[in-house]
């Protein structure tokens, strides 16, 4: 099977890939820390633009992938295949689909064994991708009720699958009369058993383990709640007694908190008010990355110390000076999948 890949262009009127363009970057140092993680002449580079709004970025061996919920899209990107289609419809394909802001895929990552993992806000699940390009649903029901939209989502070694379920992609939200939990809770699926860890967030959304995956981090969306909190992470998937890490809600800027990503020093990378905040291990605010566009979520690609920006309706890419924390599995090389873009031979 050869892949028949949808390539967008310049003056094809929708998502287009650039040449890498540098733009502009400003960085509020706020620790000399910061100094050994973003280089003092930092440089970002746009490279795609055009989409309805980018989300769920993960490094798949030799590209990125990543969501546009709001185009029920998954997209795939490298320097030297460009911008093209990877699976479309991504995360719904309802009749009542025009009613949804938001009815594509949402975060993705990858197994142990390389398999793309996909929170579809549309369908109210977590999926697997096959070889085959088959779908296997992993999660979609917690004590026989639906889940609310499955956002982000991460990996422990073991297997263990942590993932958020706020009602964003739900057409009218928390007061959709679709939502059939009276929460938007986080959940483990451990050994093929799933379970809530916690129904205390209004929005719960970017979601990431410590590097030595002891603590679990969740941050909130909520305009009057913008706080990341860190739970210490039990071997069967539980979670003791949280605390709060930091709060943002006094923060100027715009949005509240979206995608997590770690380091492998601890440092946090938080999609914030304002722009992608740098927090150290224990809870100091080192720095805030602003680009031309708001960054909501963000990958290392590349060498590993290159970080991959979901930012609107754009893609940037942001060279550091640290490594950070992906997938075990994220140097395997994806199949191409059969979605309705795939040619028989």
């Amino acid at each position: 099977m050869r892949s028949a890949r949808v390539l967008f262009e310049p003056g094809s009127g929708g998502p287009v890939a650039v040449t890498p363009q540098e733009v502009n970057v400003d960085v509020d140092r706020r620790d000399p820390a910061i100094d050994s993680i973003v280089p003092l002449n930092a440089k970002a580079f746009k490279l795609a633009e055009g989409f309805q709004f980018t989300e769920g970025p993960v490094w798949a061996g030799d590209r990125l992938l990543f969501s546009d919920p709001n185009a029920n899209t998954i997209y795939q990107y490298s320097d030297r295949g460009g911008l093209s289609v990877f699976r479309r419809p991504s995360g719904y394909e309802g009749s009542d689909i025009a009613e949804y802001r938001q009815p594509g895929s949402n975060g993705l990552t990858l197994d142990a064994q390389g398999r793309l993992t996909i929170n579809e806000h549309g369908n109210r699940r977590v999926s697997r991708l096959e070889a085959d390009g088959s779908l296997t649903t992993l999660a979609d029901r917690f004590e026989g009720k639906r889940l609310n939209s499955p956002n982000d989502l991460v990996y422990r070694s073991d297997g263990a699958l942590f993932f958020t379920d706020p009602a964003f992609g739900l057409p009218k939200f928390a007061e959709d009369p679709r939502k059939e939990l009276p929460y938007t809770g986080v959940y483990s699926l451990h050994k093929g058993t799933l379970s809530l860890l916690t129904a205390d967030f209004t929005g719960p959304n970017g979601i990431a383990l410590s590097p030595d995956e002891k603590f679990l981090y969740i941050g909130n969306w909520d305009d009057h709640r913008k706080v990341v909190y860190r739970y210490p992470l039990n071997s069967d998937a539980t979670i003791g007694e949280g605390r709060l890490f930091f709060d943002m809600t006094a923060a100027k800027g715009e949005d509240a908190i979206d995608g997590i990503k770690v380091d492998r020093a601890g440092n946090l990378y938080v999609s914030g008010p304002g722009g992608l905040w740098i927090l150290s291990a224990d809870g100091k605010h080192l720095g805030t990355i602003q680009l031309p566009r708001h960054a909501h979520n963000m990958a290392w690609g590349d060498d590993g110390k290159t970080l991959y920006l979901c930012a609107r309706d754009r893609l940037y890419r942001m060279p550091l000076k640290i490594e950070g924390v992906r997938p075990p599995a994220s140097d395997v090389r994806l199949h191409e999948h059969s979605n309705g873009l795939d040619l028989d031979e």
